[in-house]
């Protein structure tokens, strides 16, 4: 009785652990789920379908979905594998996995396509097998005069706004190398970019030569003192005038080498004898200290004018512009720079413009 009492109790404690293994072993099996699905199973040679493989498991699981190199099976090539999607369930206790397979077929038939198998923490879960039928064009070989030759290559019309940007760019080359340019003749000249203008306004030598000498005339009579003085400034306008009329540096000439080389011009040798003799009279007065009467002061006076007024060019006065340039602005090292700066920068845009220009027009063309 006892013996029968104790087997009585180890088949209860049998049985309920049996109950207990397999209700974990159905929480488990429910709690992954895994499956598969195509979304046409027919398909025209060459079209592509999409094979969804789907697996729900608890969130924290790690998944492993099969990869394939080139095919999934016979004759079903592999064309692309898009990336995982995940969508969390249950206040995120449980997770969707869903990853597409994109397959196509070269060939026509019906393919068998295996179960995918998924790893699920490293325990292995198959899907329901898939299946794909391929068909073939269908061509109607006993009217052949229904199919249409290749059509000729077909020149596209003209589109302004397909070579808008390349006149714009052409344009804008135009200017930057007028601007390189510009800026490579101030760094070889060693000027600025900018300088200043200076006007200067052109007065005629025989007008100047007559400014001084009517200072002259309009001042005092000449004393004894003065003479010296007189004669001097006297004799300078006239050097003055020959230099810049007759292009010789009559400054730094005596009184007889401005009359010879006045000679050897052919001049009106009366004009220059009565120079000759004013050239005279203010040497004497300089270095012999010479008195000469009023009246021949003015006799002097008389025919420096009439030299002047004897040998004048009819020009007309006009304004000159000259740039002026400082010191520093010739030999700054900032303007160098910035010159050299500014040719790198244009010479770089102008190469990336061309190109772009030449790599248009080919793809246009």
């Amino acid at each position: 009785m006892n013996e029968m009492n104790v087997k009585y109790k180890m088949g209860k404690w049998l049985l309920a652990l049996s109950v207990i293994f397999l209700s974990c072993q159905l929480s488990f099996a429910q709690s992954v789920s895994v499956e598969a699905r195509i979304d046409s199973a027919q398909r025209v040679i060459g079209e592509q379908a999409k094979i969804t493989v789907k697996v729900t498991c608890d969130a924290n699981k790690k998944i492993l979905f099969p990869n394939f190199k080139d095919t999934v099976a016979h004759k079903v090539d592999l064309v692309e594998v898009h990336p995982l999607q995940v969508n969390y369930l249950n206040n995120n206790q449980r997770k969707e996995v869903k990853c597409d397979y994109i397959v196509s077929s070269i060939d026509s038939g019906l393919y068998y396509i295996p179960p995918f198998t998924v790893l699920v923490d490293g325990v292995k879960y198959r899907t329901q097998p898939l299946s794909l039928k391929v068909y073939t064009m269908p061509v109607d070989l006993k009217h052949p005069n229904k199919f249409f030759p290749p059509k000729d290559v077909m020149k596209p019309p003209f589109v302004w706004a397909d070579w808008a940007g390349l006149v714009y760019c052409s344009f804008l080359v135009i200017i930057f190398v007028v601007i390189l340019v510009y800026f490579w003749l101030r760094l070889r000249d060693n000027k600025p970019i900018l300088h200043r203008m200076k006007i200067l306004s052109f007065i005629p030598p025989d007008k100047k030569a007559l400014q001084q000498i009517e200072q002259l005339k309009s001042g005092r009579a000449v004393e004894q003192e003065q003479q010296k003085e007189y004669y001097t400034a006297l004799t300078d306008a006239l050097r003055t005038y020959i230099k810049d009329r007759f292009g010789f540096n009559a400054m730094e000439m005596t009184s007889s080498e401005i009359i010879e080389k006045l000679m050897s011009l052919k001049e009106d040798n009366d004009t220059f004898n009565d120079l000759k003799m004013l050239f005279e009279t203010a040497d004497l007065v300089k270095f012999a200290k010479h008195a000469p009467m009023l009246n021949e002061n003015d006799n002097n006076l008389v025919n420096a004018v009439s030299f002047i007024n004897g040998t004048r060019l009819q020009e007309v006065a006009v304004k000159k512009v000259v740039p002026e340039y400082t010191v520093e602005e010739k030999r700054s090292r900032k303007s160098r720079m910035a010159l050299i700066c500014g040719i790198s920068v244009l010479a770089l845009s102008v190469a990336l413009i061309l190109t772009h220009i030449v790599l248009r027009v080919i793809d246009l063309i």
